[in-house]
């Protein structure tokens, strides 16, 4: 019998980065850099996705932004992945990679940017 990998609190050493690319997305919206807010919301669900608090706050935090800049496909693809998103860190199911915005599949694997993968690989020190 196979055991589920429950994943529930995000490791201290990857909480500065998480903070770090959602203060990034924060200065970069209220300046009006769109893109490079959403490029920051990107990351941080990267780096949040196997945890299902930080998992849920970057897909509600793209929720509102869809809401910003009034993309109803976005709200409408993140509303889907705010149901089922955190259930699926929970359980150590996520597709590594995936940014999670609406243009991209919900379950597809995408390559991590090689900073990002050098981060998530490191082991404790």
């Amino acid at each position: 019998m196979a055991l589920l990998k429950c994943n529930t609190v995000m490791p201290a050493r990857l909480k500065p980065f998480y903070a770090e690319e959602l203060l990034s997305y924060r200065v970069a919206f209220a300046a009006g850099d769109l893109p490079l807010a959403w490029y920051h919301l990107e990351r941080a669900h990267i780096i949040g996705q196997a945890y299902p608090w930080e998992h849920t706050k970057a897909h509600w935090l793209m929720l509102r932004f869809g809401f910003s800049i009034k993309s109803w496909k976005e709200v409408r693809g993140q509303v889907l992945r705010l149901l089922v998103g955190g259930v699926k860190s929970f359980v150590g199911k996520i597709p590594v990679g995936n940014t999670g915005g609406a243009k991209v599949p919900p379950l597809l694997s995408m390559p991590l940017p090689p900073d990002l993968q050098a981060i998530l690989e490191r082991k404790m020190d």
